[in-house]
């Protein structure tokens, strides 16, 4: 039997494992097949043979339908940076909730919200609130078109900026801008695709650590060539912050020393509701001004919604102000560290890629600089981990991703690195 064939045959093994633990979420999907498709509304959630059902989530906890419980690292996807049901944003959504959900109009907890968004990062000087990162990102592109009349738009391969803004490979039901992609990371080819379509290209997007894209972080270089690029030829520069802005104080960018012309929020900002947002010049920006003549139009019934906006004023002022991000991402910089620790000694073809509180899982004797790199990893053995790790009771992607939460303590990572280290032990001589 070859290796690949042991491979396969060990994750059978944990599938068939898996199934005989689970039950009641296979029920559970059984019956959401007969009215949605696929028992699913929210695609990334879905894995064969079926997905978790959860029951409900308290601080870094989650318990399936079937009474286990797991430890949460994937924080919702970024979302869930102050886990689960928080006490001061529970509070925060109450209360909005006693004075009344649908108001109709403008409402007392906007304009302060706006102004913690705007202080906490200054390259919004002017912004603008959506329901989620993708419409944040529809929007910021769809004002850049309007601003410069050009109409292509630059983004990476391997990038994702929401639902309709997936450049992976693969079937997609993208937005119809005209895109050309351009490989993340490499300087000399990007520089070449502006230098040939400078003339038509309104924008460029992309987030300055790929997250969905596997957790690979922009080269510095790379970000400050792009800056100056796009500013030389009058490009709009949009830096998707949906998930890498949890990462410092004032956004990765910002650290970076990357000044953007727009700017994109969701997520842990709103609370963990739904929330997006977007925002920079203010000679872009004020384009929406609903007072001018010329004014762009940006509808939303929930874009002011009183319980997102509740609960941002709380994650932005209680739960996550800007010293917590430097308190996690610190967390997350030792736990990468220490898991790359344990690969490397043992000599197994694994690593962990990321920044602070974000990491991701790669099947690969070095850390990828490009999706191209992160897609020739051993998917099989990723796999493998996924269930190896929800059967020691932790929650993750099952593309390996994870996003850090607050409530994880040091005994948390101290036992996520003792399941590592006890799959790379009994699974290791099959990653080769």
């Amino acid at each position: 039997m070859t290796r690949n064939a042991t491979l396969d045959a060990a994750l059978d093994e944990a599938k068939r494992d898996y199934i005989a633990r689970n039950p009641d979420s296979l029920a559970m999907h059984r019956r959401a097949a007969g009215a949605m498709p696929g028992g699913n509304t929210r695609t990334i959630l879905y894995y064969d043979p079926f997905p978790l059902g959860f029951a409900r989530g308290e601080g870094a906890r989650l318990w399936d339908v079937d009474g286990h419980a797991y430890t949460d690292l994937l924080g919702e996807f970024t979302a869930g940076v102050a886990g689960h049901s928080h006490p001061a944003i529970r509070r925060a959504v109450v209360e909005a909730m006693d004075a009344g959900i649908n108001l109709g109009g403008h409402n007392t907890y906007e304009p302060r919200f706006a102004e913690l968004v705007q202080a906490r990062f200054p390259a919004m000087q002017r912004l603008r609130f959506t329901n989620s990162g993708t419409e944040a990102n529809l929007l910021a592109i769809s004002l850049a078109v309007a601003a410069t009349g050009r109409k292509r738009v630059m983004a990476f391969h391997g990038g994702y900026h929401g639902g309709v803004f997936v450049f992976g490979g693969g079937p997609n039901i993208n937005v119809p801008f005209d895109f050309v992609l351009a490989p993340y990371n490499d300087a000399e080819a990007t520089l070449g695709l502006i230098a040939e379509h400078a003339d038509t290209l309104a924008a460029v997007i992309l987030e300055p650590m790929l997250g969905g894209g596997g957790c690979i972080p922009a080269d510095h270089a790379f970000l400050h060539v792009l800056r100056e690029a796009t500013a030389r030829h009058g490009i709009v520069l949009i830096l998707d912050e949906v998930m890498t802005s949890r990462l410092a104080p004032h956004g990765l960018g910002a650290e970076i020393g990357i000044t953007p012309d727009l700017m994109t929020l969701g997520k842990y900002v709103g609370g963990g509701m739904s929330f997006g947002a977007f925002g920079g010049r203010s000679d872009l920006m004020d384009r929406f001004d609903p007072s001018r003549p010329d004014a762009l139009p940006h509808a939303g019934t929930f874009n002011n919604n009183v319980l997102t906006m509740a609960a941002g004023i709380a994650a932005l002022t209680e739960v996550y102000p800007a010293e917590a991000s430097r308190t996690l991402s610190d967390y997350g910089d030792r736990l990468r560290v220490r898991l790359n620790a344990q690969a490397e000694a043992a000599g197994v073809p694994m690593r962990f890629t990321g920044r602070g509180s974000l990491l991701a899982v790669h099947m690969l004797p070095a850390p990828p600089r490009t999706p191209a790199e992160a897609a020739a990893g051993n998917g099989v053995a990723r796999d493998l981990f996924f269930f190896d790790m929800l059967g020691a009771g932790f929650w993750l992607a099952r593309r390996g991703m994870m996003a850090l939460s607050l409530p994880l303590t040091e005994a948390d990572a101290d036992a996520f690195a003792e399941a590592v280290g006890e799959f790379i032990a009994t699974r290791g001589v099959l990653l080769h």
